[in-house]
């Protein structure tokens, strides 16, 4: 078993999940839904012979920027 990252954003009334080790997208109605549709897009992707998985993993993480444009949550 392999794990992957998904980053997950919201974006009008949609979740939209991505795996950046694949650049695999999907998205759902929740968080659940789309975590979900992104792990059948991955398991789709996987079942082609020609398939790649990459061997590094990417670091994610968030950075706190101090900015006039940062300084109201922008809310969704």
């Amino acid at each position: 078993m392999t794990g992957f990252s998904a980053i997950i954003t919201k974006e009008d009334e949609w979740y939209v999940s991505w795996c950046p080790e694949l650049d695999i997208a999907s998205q759902g109605k929740t968080v659940e839904g789309a975590l979900e549709n992104l792990r059948e897009a991955i398991e789709l992707y996987l079942e082609d012979e020609d398939a790649e998985i990459p061997e590094r993993k990417p670091l994610i993480t968030t950075l706190e920027i101090k900015h006039e444009k940062t300084a109201h949550p922008v809310v969704s």
